[in-house]
């Protein structure tokens, strides 16, 4: 192929996001039409498509009996957010960040809620801390996806069976499309956006019987805003894991929800999603083998990410170039792909090192990534063009 020769096969849908990621293939406004709009998410009708979201979501991704599952407020953020100013402060804390996000939930604990008992443990962009580090006498803060760095933790055989602390986990670009272990957890979140494609601002936050059991019998020091309380008289506020919502959900966002939800189940639940998503991975790594421009940020298989695919450049010509110039290198790559309405959204997130994000995510379809990676070689060969005609 020459560099001014497009591919021939464009990717038939060109959204590559990692977040508002691609909706479900066969999406069509349409599929709106039964929304609850002009109504109160208190009436009847409301209340059922609440509780619909909930239980379809409790029985594709298996959570156990005896958990509860809320729609919250603000994205995974919310979810997040209120899980961290509810609970911690009862123990110590190991806040653990190897990516933007993590980075974000250090900077709560330690920055705002002040946490004296914090203990940070850190690894850069494309690699994980040691999870041996960790002390489960504390409660433990991680994602177990970093979206912004395709860098995920291999499993939960590092969790212990036996911890006293919470183990309280940031899914939110892993739900949906990775087993998650729930025995081994005690407080996950995720948010509509990612892995089912759905839109923006709502969360969900799933409480195992240990995170309940410290909501009823710790008070912060610090007072809480409405939105975060999840407890009332001490108790529980059952009401708000049975479509109670604290605040007013978008009817539009929950019916678009209620239709990922069916599509998922269609594709055969977790188990379907999940072979969907490692097959966007398995076409991205059989390309990467063979390129001699591009490769993982992520360089330990057993830790990368089958739905945040992060690259990064490894061109000798790319190497030679000042740190601002490698970013304009990726930069073009992904401007250019987006200019040809063949890759959208495809840039690494600003505070990750120079590279490219592709969502690999289960609404993607894999020969769409396989039509990608032409399309990146084809990228690729102009950007490099252009930058040797002025050395």
């Amino acid at each position: 192929m020459s560099a001014s020769a497009p591919p021939a096969v464009r990717p038939s849908v060109p959204h590559f996001s990692s977040g508002p990621c691609a909706k479900r293939p066969g999406w069509t406004p349409s599929v709106l039409s039964g929304a609850a709009v002009g109504r109160s998410h208190r009436a009847k009708i409301g209340k059922a498509k609440l509780s619909e979201v909930i239980d379809r979501s409790k029985a594709i991704l298996g959570i156990p009996a005896g958990w509860r599952l809320a729609i919250v407020p603000a994205s995974d953020t919310g979810a997040v957010e209120m899980a961290l100013w509810s609970m911690l402060g009862a123990r110590g804390v190991d806040m653990l960040a190897w990516e933007s996000f993590g980075e974000g939930w250090v900077t709560d604990v330690v920055k705002q809620l002040k946490l004296a008992n914090a203990r940070v443990l850190k690894a850069d962009y494309g690699k994980l801390p040691d999870l041996g580090q960790v002390d489960w006498n504390n409660d433990v803060v991680f994602t177990w996806n970093g979206t912004t760095s395709g860098v995920r933790v291999p499993d939960g055989a590092w969790i212990a069976a036996d911890r006293v602390g919470l183990a309280i986990c940031d899914a939110t670009s892993a739900a949906f499309a990775m087993e998650l272990p729930w025995d081994r957890l005690d407080v996950v979140t995720w948010s509509w956006q990612k892995v089912l494609g759905g839109e923006a601002a709502h969360g969900m936050l799933a409480l195992g019987p240990r995170a309940v059991a410290r909501l009823e019998s710790y008070k912060p020091a610090w007072p809480l805003p409405k939105i975060f309380r999840l407890t009332s008289g001490g108790k529980l506020a059952e009401g708000v894991f049975a479509g109670e919502t604290i605040n007013t959900p978008s009817m539009l966002a929950v019916e678009d929800q209620i239709d990922a939800l069916k599509w998922a189940e269609s594709v055969g639940g977790l188990a379907g999603l999940i072979v969907r998503s490692r097959a966007n991975l398995a076409a991205l790594e059989e390309w990467v083998a063979k390129s001699a421009w591009a490769a993982f940020l992520a360089e330990d298989a057993r830790i990368r990410s089958s739905t945040s695919i992060c690259l990064k450049i490894k061109a000798p010509f790319v190497a030679r170039l000042s740190a601002d110039d490698q970013a304009a290198v990726a930069k073009k790559i992904a401007s250019l792909l987006e200019k040809e309405g063949v890759a959208l959204d495809i840039g690494s997130y600003r505070d990750a090192p120079p590279g490219l994000r592709i969502w690999g995510g289960s609404t993607v379809e894999a020969a769409d990534i396989r039509a990608l990676t032409h399309w990146l070689d084809w990228a690729f060969a102009q950007v490099e063009a252009e930058f040797l005609a002025k050395a």
